[in-house]
């Protein structure tokens, strides 16, 4: 049992949200319920879309800090557009451009003029939340129509239109990791860059397209962001790119590069977020949210390394003990075989 612990982040995950569940289902049983599932999920949209977009970059052995400047740029575009008269569709797409322009933009720095990401991201972390705020004049945009908060609507079950967009995106970029070679090219780039270069993998062109795909879901957050709540302050998207790696540590994904999985980061989204929805449920002030969410995620990182720690001691226990017997084997065949000589 701890073996499969110790390989497998998304089951010590599931174990401790289990858990959790049982112990905030004892004390407010109302938690326990279909309505609460469809509420976690609806929650987790946004955090769920950069995250996954964090991802790709971080398989590749990069870094991107910008992820929520360009959420919060891409929902203004969005928001002054449809404001302006534009229709939806198009709005939609003038969104989805700006944040593939944002990565491109990232994925240039990084992969054709090889700044360091963490440097070019910081850079454009203030970059693009500048452009957001001369856009807006770093007021809110309000009053948006009611087609793009029909998106966010209940269709049946919890359900949305953005909630079904958002779970077959998660579903195609599980096939796309898993299933494709160019999905393992970034597994390979992460891993051993040099190496994978020499295997024919176009490592700058991987790196390149991680860092579009980060801008393209920070731009879909950005959409899901304001059909929900149905307006756009100007501090959208604001720290959420660190919550996005917290998350991807806690699902398994390497900061090395080379390791991780998307089921990892949906299950530990779907934690993240379902702590904080019983936070709420139970009325805990909310100045207790970010101590009590940092205090159980430091919570599972040390109980899953320690599962770790205990599984590879046994295993270098049985390796070393069998090992250790050979050679003293060994040794005493040739001494009683040297006396014998001597005799």
């Amino acid at each position: 049992m701890l073996d499969l612990f110790s390989r497998n982040r998304v089951a010590t995950l599931l174990l401790v949200l289990a858990v959790a569940y049982s112990a905030i289902g004892t004390a407010a049983p109302g938690y326990l319920s279909g309505a609460t599932a469809s509420v976690v999920v609806s929650n987790s949209l946004v955090l769920m879309l950069i995250s996954l977009g964090t991802m790709m970059v971080i398989l590749t052995r990069n870094i991107d800090v910008s992820s929520g400047s360009v959420l919060g740029l891409s929902a203004a575009v969005l928001g002054l557009s449809l404001t302006a008269g534009v229709s939806l569709p198009l709005s939609i797409a003038f969104c989805l451009a700006t944040g593939a322009v944002a990565g491109a933009f990232n994925g240039l720095m990084v992969a054709y003029l090889g700044i360091p990401s963490i440097v070019a991201t910081l850079g454009t972390l203030g970059l693009y939340r500048g452009i957001m705020l001369v856009l807006t004049g770093g007021r809110w945009i309000e009053d948006l129509p009611q087609g793009l908060k029909a998106l966010a609507a209940n269709l049946g079950f919890g359900f949305s239109i953005l909630t079904i967009v958002v779970l077959a995106l998660v579903a195609l970029a599980w096939i796309v990791l898993r299933k494709t070679r160019f999905g393992r090219n970034f597994y390979a780039v992460g891993d051993n860059r040099a190496a994978a270069h020499h295997l024919g993998v176009p490592v700058k062109l991987v790196q390149f397209s991680a860092f579009i795909a980060t801008g393209v879901c920070a731009s879909l957050a950005g959409l899901v962001f304001a059909a929900q709540i149905g307006f756009i302050p100007n501090q959208a998207g604001n720290g959420i790119e660190l919550k996005a790696i917290a998350v991807n540590v806690l699902g398994g994904v390497s900061l090395l590069g080379g390791t991780g999985s998307v089921a990892g980061v949906f299950t530990a989204v779907i934690f993240i977020t379902s702590i904080d929805s019983a936070l709420v449920f139970l009325k805990i002030p909310a100045y207790w949210n970010d101590f009590i969410a940092g205090a159980i995620l430091l919570s599972v990182l040390l109980l899953d390394g320690r599962i770790r720690q205990i599984v590879d001691r046994r295993i270098r226990a049985r390796r070393y003990g069998v090992h250790e017997r050979g050679p003293t084997q060994s040794r005493e065949t040739t001494t009683a075989r040297n006396v014998e000589a001597s005799r």
